[in-house]
């Protein structure tokens, strides 16, 4: 029994990693074929099945009829993080606030204000275009990186407060009042207790904001022209007449990387006890 067990187990396990992997591999060999290459057959083994060209990456790079994806990069890079780092600082205070102080105005109460937060993301995206569009053109900020950046904290904010406030509503209050008869202000306790002890909640927040911000195509198309332009519409532009899988394949596996990077080096801070040594 106990060997049939690992056999389903190893076999269930294998069946995902082929089903997770599968896509990468199927892009890294079409990133290296030509148009022959791909409508060729199937064939997947360089050397072997085709032979490779770097074509595909070349036109990432100002190559024939590609596109030189350095800029849209470097304006998603800092379009994305710019827009995470305000929206998890402002989402942490609010959600601190939410989860430890009782709000009162009116019939509005501190669940009201959360559902409030949540909300922002149940709209259809297209219903905010054009409110978000004349904003930015009253501000002179259309097509701009500072632009984009304020309509992704709109965007993003809610996450952080959604990811975070249900964190803090399991931390102990004991440990805020502790630190406070231990001599701390209000702030300081948050600040030298609360906050190191959330830092598995602040990562996954972290990671949700930048996943969201990096994906978006729609506010990015709509809101940019030339001057900003970030990486998922410069992928969209590659497209064409005919279809550069080549190309459009190497452009997925350069905006799937910094993903998975993160993935890999915040996964040892999920793995960490979020309370461990908290409470004497």
């Amino acid at each position: 029994m106990p060997m049939l067990y690992r056999l389903i187990k190893y076999t269930a396990i294998f069946a995902w990693s082929a089903f997770v992997v599968a896509p990468f591999f199927w892009a890294l060999s079409t990133s290296f074929k030509t148009a022959n290459g791909v409508t060729g057959g199937p064939t997947y083994i360089p050397w072997m099945q085709f032979e490779p060209s770097t074509e595909g990456w070349r036109n990432l790079f100002g190559g024939a009829g590609g596109i030189d994806i350095v800029d849209p990069y470097w304006d998603s890079v800092v379009v994305t993080l710019g827009a995470s780092v305000i929206s998890l600082v402002l989402g942490t205070f609010a959600a601190y606030g939410l989860s430890r102080f009782q709000y009162r105005w009116g019939f509005v109460r501190n669940a009201d204000l959360t559902f409030f937060f949540i909300s922002q993301r149940i709209m259809p995206p297209i219903v905010l275009a054009i409110p978000f569009f004349l904003m930015l053109q009253f501000l002179g900020l259309l097509d701009s990186k500072l632009g984009l950046i304020i309509v992704y904290i709109a965007l993003l904010l809610p996450i952080a407060v959604w990811v975070l406030i249900d964190f803090f509503n399991n931390i102990p209050r004991a440990i805020d009042e502790m630190a406070m008869l231990d001599g701390c202000t209000p702030f300081g306790a948050f600040f030298r207790v609360i906050l190191p002890n959330s830092i598995p909640g602040l990562v996954v927040a972290g990671m949700f904001c930048i996943i969201f911000g990096w994906n978006d195509f729609f506010f990015a198309f709509t809101l940019t022209f030339t001057d900003t332009q970030i990486l998922p519409v410069a992928v969209v532009a590659l497209n064409s007449s005919v279809t550069p899988w080549w190309s459009l394949s190497a452009s997925a596996l350069i905006s799937v990387a910094p993903l998975v990077l993160i993935a890999f080096l915040v996964e040892r801070f999920l793995s960490h006890g979020s309370l461990a040594g908290a409470i004497r």
